[in-house]
Formats: C-alpha cells, sequence, structure tokens
C-alpha cells in the first residue's frame, strides 16, 4: 500500500512542476547501425539512457553487425519494429552518411512497409550518433527524409562528439535529449508563466503585412515569458556595414546611430532572440541583412550563446532550401538552440525543423525553463573552427574577440592535446607491428572503448 505522504508528495509535485510531463512507459527498439555491435562508442550513449531512464522497455538490433543475417531472415526485425513505440537510430557517422550496413537495413524497413508486413507508420522516430560532426548534418538528414518516407513521426536527434560520453556535460547532454523527447511525445506539455524571462522578438513588419502580424500576435499569446518586440523596420539606421573595423578594438561603431548600444542593452540582454520575416528576394530580406551586418560590432564574439532561438516565417519556405541552410547555421555557429521555423501556413516539417506558432512558443518555453541546448552539429563546429584560426591570427587587431574567444577557452587548438598525440603515436607503432597486432585481437577495440564502460559504471 502507497503511503499517504508519499501521496501528498507527489500532487504537489504534479500541481507545480513546470512541466507536468506524463512520462508513460514506451517501447523502445534501438536500431545499433555500427558494424561493431555491442563495441559501438554510440551505442554506449544508448545503454547510457537505458541506466537513466529504466521505466521503458528496451529492445537491440544490432543491424550493422548482423546484416548478412537480416537479409536472409527479417522476422525478428519485423517483430520488434512492429511493437515498437519509438525508433532509436544509433549509429557512427561514415562519409556524410549512415554505415553501408544500416543503409541496406533502412531498404529492408522501406521494401516491407511497401508490401504491408512492416506497419510503423504514426510511430515516432529519433537518432543519436557520434561523430566529429565531419557533415553530420547529412547524415541526420538522411534518417530523417527515410523515416519520413515511411510515414514516421520524426523528433530531433543528438549529434555528440565521439569523447562527449566521457564527460559531465556530454553526459548531461545525453539525458536532456531525452528529456525533451519525452516533452514532445507528451504533445508539448504546458510550461508555467515564467516571470524571470524575457524573450526579443526582432521583426520586419511592414505596414500592410497583415500575415506576419497575425502571426507574432499569435505567438505573443501562446509564449509562457515576456517579451519585448523590436521592430527594426522602425529604427533609424544611417547605413550597412562599411567593413572599416572602427569597432575593432572597442565594439564601437563608427555611425552615429546608438545601434551598438541598441543591439547590446535591449536586444542581447533578453534571455532568448525569435526573428521574424517575410521572405523577399530568397532571404530574410535586406532591412535584415543590414541588422546582420551592423552586428559586426560585436565582431566574431557568440556572446548570445546558450540562448535558444527561433523563427516566424510568412512565405514559401520549403521551397527556400538555401535560407533553410541559412537560418540553422546561424543558429548553430552563434551556439543557439533552433527551437523551430514557424510558417504562416502551419506546416509542420521535422526535417525542415518546421512546426506552427503554438508549437513553436511551447518548445522556447520549454528551452528557457530548462536551459535546453544541443551540442553543435557540423555548422557550428566548422564555423567556429574557421572563426577560431582567423581571430588566433589577427589579434593583434581583434583585441575584443581575442580576448573574448581566449576567456572563453575557445582557443581549442588540436595541438594543445599533446598527452593525446603522444597516445596515437604509441597505438600507430602498435598497429604496424604485425606481431603485436596479431597478439592483440581484439583487444585494441576493448581498448577504445574501457573508458566509456568506465563511465557508464560511475
Amino acid at each position: 500500500m502507497i503511503e499517504p505522504s508519499k501521496i501528498l508528495i507527489f500532487f504537489v509535485w504534479w500541481q507545480y512542476n513546470p512541466l507536468r510531463l506524463v512520462i508513460y512507459n514506451m517501447i523502445i527498439v534501438i536500431i545499433n547501425g555500427s558494424p561493431k555491435g555491442a563495441n559501438s562508442i554510440t551505442y554506449q550513449s544508448c545503454l547510457y539512457l537505458q541506466r537513466k531512464f529504466p521505466q521503458h522497455d528496451y529492445h537491440v538490433l544490432h543491424v550493422g553487425q548482423s546484416i548478412k543475417q537480416i537479409e536472409r531472415d527479417f522476422s525478428q526485425s519485423l517483430a520488434l519494429l512492429n511493437d515498437a513505440d519509438l525508433l532509436l537510430f544509433s549509429y557512427p557517422v561514415y562519409t556524410f552518411l549512415v554505415p553501408s550496413q544500416l543503409h541496406r537495413f533502412v531498404e529492408l524497413m522501406k521494401s516491407h512497409v511497401d508490401d504491408g508486413s512492416l506497419k510503423i507508420g504514426g510511430k515516432w522516430a529519433t537518432q543519436i550518433t557520434t561523430s566529429k560532426h565531419f557533415y553530420d548534418v547529412t547524415a541526420h538528414r538522411f534518417v530523417e527524409e527515410n523515416c519520413a518516407d515511411m510515414n514516421l513521426k520524426l523528433l530531433p536527434g543528438l549529434s555528440a562528439d565521439m569523447d562527449d560520453l566521457l564527460t559531465e556535460k556530454g553526459r548531461r547532454e545525453v539525458v536532456d535529449f531525452f528529456d525533451y523527447i519525452h516533452f514532445q511525445i507528451n504533445g508539448c506539455a504546458s510550461v508555467e508563466f515564467m516571470t524571470e524571462k524575457t524573450v526579443a522578438i526582432v521583426v520586419d513588419l511592414e505596414e500592410g503585412d497583415e500575415a506576419l502580424r497575425l502571426m507574432l500576435d499569435e505567438f505573443v499569446n501562446a509564449l509562457r515569458c515576456r517579451h519585448k518586440i523590436f521592430n527594426i523596420r522602425e529604427f533609424p539606421f544611417k547605413g550597412g556595414c562599411l567593413s572599416c573595423f572602427h569597432c575593432s578594438g572597442d565594439g564601437k561603431c563608427i555611425y552615429a546611430d546608438n545601434f551598438d548600444s541598441f543591439l547590446r542593452e535591449e536586444i542581447q540582454t533578453c534571455d532568448a532572440i525569435v526573428y521574424a520575416f517575410s521572405i523577399k528576394d530568397h532571404s530574410m530580406g535586406s532591412r535584415f541583412k543590414m541588422y546582420d551586418d551592423r552586428q559586426f560590432c560585436n565582431g566574431h564574439r557568440t556572446v548570445t550563446m546558450g540562448s535558444p532561438t527561433g523563427y516566424i516565417v510568412n512565405g514559401d519556405y520549403l521551397h527556400e532550401p538555401n535560407l533553410q541552410m541559412v537560418l540553422e547555421g546561424r543558429a548553430n555557429v552563434g551556439g543557439n538552440y533552433l527551437c523551430g521555423v514557424a510558417l504562416s501556413d502551419e506546416t509542420v516539417d521535422p526535417i525542415h525543423r518546421t512546426t506552427n506558432v503554438q508549437e513553436l512558443a511551447a518548445k522556447l518555453s520549454y528551452a528557457l525553463s530548462r536551459g535546453y541546448r544541443q551540442p553543435a552539429n557540423f555548422f557550428g563546429v566548422g564555423g567556429m573552427a574557421i572563426f577560431r584560426d582567423l581571430i588566433y591570427l589577427m589579434r593583434g587587431m581583434m583585441r575584443a574577440d581575442h580576448q573574448f574567444f581566449k576567456s572563453h577557452g575557445q582557443y581549442n587548438f588540436p595541438q594543445k592535446k599533446w598527452v593525446m598525440s603522444l597516445k596515437m603515436y604509441l597505438v600507430g607503432w602498435l598497429m604496424r607491428n604485425k606481431t603485436i597486432q596479431s597478439k592483440a585481437g581484439s583487444k585494441m577495440t576493448e581498448g577504445m572503448l574501457k573508458p566509456y564502460k568506465d563511465a557508464l559504471e560511475k
């Protein structure tokens, strides 16, 4: 019999828990696409999830290791997939996409969907990958597009670095990722109003743009925190960025329109930023481009990193692939979690991160209440590596940028990891020695996996 005190504690938690998630038990099928099977580094993150969320029923298909057998007999896979509530694709990124073994499994899945034996339409699907973030975006998109072909309901995946699970931050990101999965599966449950949080809504709103105005009104009504609206159409810009580098030393723009102060003191002091615009000439429009260019008064400093962001877009966004890449890259390089892109026709398309205004408000409110963020993908990691090298070379001129990168640990040059470099020299010598290599056998894989097993044990 449950003690009355425990019932009371649960009732109080339910009333005042800001998320009120109904986390029901799910049947989760992990589709492990690594040819290393249970020895996969990516798969260790799935094992970590099982330990942190034991209420679910987990089943594993080591498709990367057993693809030949699965080709001969798909019956076990068929039974597990048909019973699943959530499909979790787990794989290392191989050459822009998934490993060929997982690619073949996807082909088999689609053939069984076509013949009617695999009935997974309407089920949830997500993914976990590990890599060094080299084109992880294309691998994720591949899985998303194929899941959409099979009418699966897509949820954003987690793109982790190979070593993330060995750090406290990386382990927290795995847990936060799955909490967010619960939040979305439960219908983006309401978040209590947060009086201490403020969202800046930066909009290019022209007179007569009623479609965008209506979307803004709906978003504001659904948002669970305070907000400030800044219409850049009304800001007295003196002109666009001149690339004069007047701001490189002290961050002060050469124009006397006070945009630098307006940006830093009004917009960037808010806890999140949402951008709203109507598509013009395949972009956010020249006014927004001026706004973006003038932000160079902050140089290359990602001063809003960690803050969630989102977009409200009026126009045919799904047929604007370059604009889609700009918005995703813009968020990733800035270190901002992209909560979604709300469209005027309320098209929900997880592949392109599009949603409706209500869901964007809910996801943004969730991200603010939980401090949710995800690891940077190829856009963010690659972009910041380019900036890191650039600022280091130009540190004598870009003094503010240099101090920011230095104080935030963004000078993460690989030559600083000299211990790892020495280890790799040793491993390389061992792998070139045929005698040692023949005796080592599978010990090499076990040695690589040991730190991850130690992390799981802890």
